[in-house]
């Protein structure tokens, strides 16, 4: 690769789209909550929107993996793209019609006729919008490698996780807030929007963006085929099989402890709309710093140290989070997760994207996301269940407060997990095994 070897104006169409559309992401991270706390206070009622969300990682991971690996993925993403627009758009649409009646305390509480069908759409829009981002997310890390050189990968994904995480947790939810102070059903709308340029940007990229090496021969195996050769492969190598159960359960365990975070901003921190967007907008300043300094960190200490780095700060800001009654405090705490995501997320993403052959990559991202992010759903169930039975044993706020304790405990044991099965060493060996990609 030459020292001046540059991004390319591909990537940075990419870039361009995914902070568009994370910017209205990050206002979705406080309308939809929002809306879900206006049409229900039930603990498990609010997790299990949240799990709705989810659960098409646990069910539609492994076919979205083999969809990416046999189509374009540009096309992909940006349908994927239109498809979360059309979904949003219904969102603030059915908001506008409904915006009066979510302001009778009866419609929260359950008594209200409209109750159960308002919860019905929440579910339905979720699940939905579950399935377009699967395969959205999917494609999208599968595409970096046909945009950017691999000597480049850890840059490329820095950058664009830097400037998401500004839009997703700094500008968009601060916005959100205010936004839902003009018009409630204002930041789906504007969230809408940001969709369709995405998928205009996405559309226009340039190039081929089919899966390379691919079977060739006239018969093309069936999805489970597909889908067993992707498992078998990922299941075969020992350190992205660790690293896929390790941040399983690290996403399990953070799902649980923020399954019901609404209510406990809204009765433990005691803030309004526009105060909880300003809290998540703590997430940028770590995700920024993260971004900045994965590469500089993961070089400094050695990848392996800095993952352990990550599992370490992820349970201390979850204790101290469930110990505070400090919005302060919690922001604190949100800059060091966030700083500790992003840390994990530049090095094993890089990392994969560099070692999985690309005809692979859709199919073996798919198992490893299934690992990560279909775990997500069992621990929104659990985070819910833990409030709803803690509560009939003790007081609210210290249901509000048991999942945080419960995920900071387990961390401890994660944490000794991952010590034999994660380190510098064993990280070096599988890039140098990687074979050069002709030229």
């Amino acid at each position: 690769m030459s020292k001046t070897a540059r991004l390319g104006a591909n990537y940075w169409r990419l870039w361009t789209a995914s902070v568009i559309s994370n910017f209205g992401d990050g206002l979705a991270t406080v309308a939809y909550p929002w809306l879900a706390s206006a049409i229900t206070r039930d603990p498990v009622h609010i997790a299990l929107i949240g799990v709705a969300t989810r659960l098409p990682w646990l069910i539609f991971s492994l076919p979205a993996g083999v969809i990416t690996d046999r189509v374009d993925r540009r096309k992909l993403i940006a349908t994927m793209d239109t498809l979360r627009f059309a979904i949003t758009l219904g969102v603030a649409t059915f908001v506008t019609v409904v915006a009066d009646n979510l302001a009778d305390p009866s419609v929260a509480a359950g008594t209200a006729p409209e109750s159960g069908a308002y919860l019905a759409v929440l579910y339905a829009t979720a699940l939905a919008f579950g399935c377009a981002e699967v395969l959205r997310d999917n494609a999208a890390q599968t595409l970096m490698p046909a945009l950017v050189e691999k000597p480049l990968l850890e840059k490329a994904n820095g950058r664009l996780w830097g400037a998401e995480m500004v839009m997703n947790s700094f500008v968009g939810p601060p916005l959100g807030g205010l936004l839902i102070g003009v018009a409630f059903a204002l930041p789906f709308f504007v969230n809408a929007s940001t969709f369709a340029i995405s998928a205009l940007l996405i559309f226009s990229l340039a190039g081929a963006f089919k899966a390379t090496n691919a079977n060739v021969s006239n018969q093309r195996p069936t999805f489970r085929a597909d889908i067993a050769e992707g498992v078998k492969w990922l299941w075969s190598h020992p350190l992205l099989r660790s690293m896929a159960i390790i941040l399983g359960a690290m996403n399990a365990l953070t799902t649980m402890a923020l399954a019901t975070y609404v209510l406990f901003v809204q009765e433990i921190l005691e803030l309004e709309a526009a105060s909880f967007g300003v809290l998540l907008s703590a997430g940028a300043f770590g995700g920024v710093i993260g971004s900045v300094l994965a590469s500089r960190i993961s070089e400094k200490i050695g990848p392996g140290a800095s993952l352990f780095t990550t599992i370490a700060v992820s349970g201390a800001t979850m204790l101290v989070t469930g110990l505070t009654s400090s919005a302060v405090v919690v922001w604190a705490m949100f800059v060091l997760s966030s700083f500790a995501a992003v840390l994990w997320n530049v090095i094993t993403v890089s990392l994969r994207q560099t070692i999985i052959p690309d005809h692979l990559l859709g199919r073996v991202n798919s198992v490893y996301r299934f690992f990560a992010w279909g775990m997500m759903p069992i621990g929104g169930v659990l985070g819910g269940v833990i409030v709803s039975v803690t509560e009939q044993l003790a007081d609210r706020e210290l249901a509000l407060r048991a999942p945080f304790w419960m995920a900071a405990a387990i961390f401890v044991g994660l944490y000794f997990y991952a010590l034999p099965n994660l380190n510098t060493a064993r990280i070096r060996a599988a890039t140098d095994a990687v074979e050069p990609t002709p030229v």
